[in-house]
Parts: structure tokens; sequence; C-alpha cells
């Protein structure tokens, strides 16, 4: 049987997904669901940045044999990736975590915008020792401490992570973890730590922030930033969180090595 994508356009984490058990998570039960499977990878990625259709939820439930239902579940905004997007709020948050190779030496990276232009950009918390996955969940705690104190300024914030595995962690899985006993079938709950003190400071925060999954490495600008921090991190092997030096040359970062 041929490999497919599933691209989730409006759902609980939008994204791209290789398995449907793993799309029909984050659509199944969600209201106004819009998601579709592609046949390559590429084509998936092209479709992810562009709106869907008002028939995509339709055909795409007839392709998986899922019938929709309606929810009270808060609904998800897509990221659009404009100028307009980045506007929207008065911080964007974009997070990235790198490892090379996986497990291996691991840094993390994160881009901040303020009233859509470039604020700063963060790197650190190198582990000579670490993997993609820990990486990940560093960069997407520290955006999370950094949107509690804009949020508490008054700002509104969104925070956007290519990592599907950091959000359902703390977004998502960690309710049912906690519910019992911080334990999972199957073994061990990795980065369990970690996760437990993400989990803490976005549940105080959940009703006034969403954190959205991004498609990675398709020239959405936040998403690269975050991405080069992540890997200079590494580079650098700098321990601590710390802000990349102004005043910053976008197109200096952007040549730097690529996660």
């Amino acid at each position: 049987m041929a490999k497919k994508f599933y691209v989730v356009w409006q759902g609980r984490n939008p994204g791209i997904y290789t398995t449907w058990d793993e799309a029909k998570r984050q659509v199944d039960k969600f209201p106004g669901a819009k998601y579709k499977s592609f046949p390559s990878e590429a084509e998936a990625k092209s479709a992810f940045g562009k709106s869907p259709s008002r028939s995509i939820g339709a055909k795409a439930t007839s392709d998986a044999g899922a019938k929709g239902a309606s929810s009270s579940a808060k609904s998800t905004k897509l990221a659009a990736h404009t100028e307009d997007n980045l506007t929207e709020f008065d911080v964007v948050l974009y997070t990235d975590g790198g490892c090379d190779p996986n497990p291996g030496k691991a840094g993390s990276g994160l881009a901040e915008y303020r009233k859509g232009q470039l604020y700063s950009l963060w790197y650190g918390l190198y582990n000579p020792n670490g993997t993609n996955n820990t990486a990940e969940l560093n960069a997407l705690n520290e955006a999370l401490k950094m949107a509690d104190k804009a949020l508490k300024q008054g700002l509104t914030v969104r925070i956007y992570s290519d990592s599907q595995y950091s959000i359902n962690c703390i977004t998502n899985w960690a309710y049912g973890w906690k519910a019992k006993g911080w334990t999972r079938k199957g073994g061990e709950i990795a980065n369990l730590a970690l996760i437990q003190q993400a989990h803490s400071l976005y549940d105080t925060l959940k009703n006034k922030l969403e954190v959205v999954h991004v498609a990675a490495h398709v020239g959405i600008e936040g998403n690269e930033l975050a991405d080069r921090m992540s890997i200079f991190a590494v580079d650098q092997q700098q321990v601590n969180f710390v802000a990349y030096p102004e005043p910053i040359n976008i197109a200096e970062v952007m040549a730097m090595r690529a996660g």
C-alpha cells in the first residue's frame, strides 16, 4: 500500500502527519475540522501552506472513513504565515530544536516577533548527549516562559513549533499521563521532568494562549531563524539560554548552518 501524507489545516494541532491514526487524533470530534490525504510529502507541504477549500473536510472524511461529530473543544486557528498573521498578536514566538547527530549534540532556538517585526533571537541549552525531542521541548518551554511574562503585561501571544511531538506532549498527552499518575502504557515517559514543568506552565496559560504547529523548512522566516539559532547553540556549545547579539542581520543568520 502506498504511503500517504495527511494535512490537517484545522484540528487540535494543525500540521502534516504520516499516519492516519495520528492525523485522526487531531480531527476526530473536532468542530470544523479540515484535512486531506496526499500521495507525496511535497504535495502535502505545498497544500499545508494554502487555505483549504470548503469541500476539503467532507472529502477527507470520505477518504478516511471517519465521521465528524460536534464538540465543545476550543478551536485552534490555522497558521497563515503572512505579515497580517504576525501582526494579529502582539508577540509571536517561533521555536525549534536541533541535534547533530540524533542523539548527539543538541541545542534550542527561538525567534521573537513584536508588532510584526523581528524583535529578538535566542539560543542555548546545549547538551552534548541530547536528542532532537528534548531540544524541541526545551525550546517550547522557554517560549512558554516568555509568553507568561508577555501575557502578564497585557500582551497577546501565539507560539509556533514545528514539533508535533512537543506540542502533543505539553498540550495534549500530558493530561492523560497526569491523570494516571504520570504513567503511560508501553513504558517510561521520555523527558518526563521537562514535560511536567512545561505542561504545568501551559495549563495556567491555555485559555489565553495558542500553541500552533508549523511546517518545517518551507521558507517561513520565523521557523528558519529559530532553526539557525538551535544549531548555533550547538556550534557555540552555549549552555544558558541567551539573546543573540544585536543588531540582528537576518541575511547573515539565514546563511548560518541549518538543522
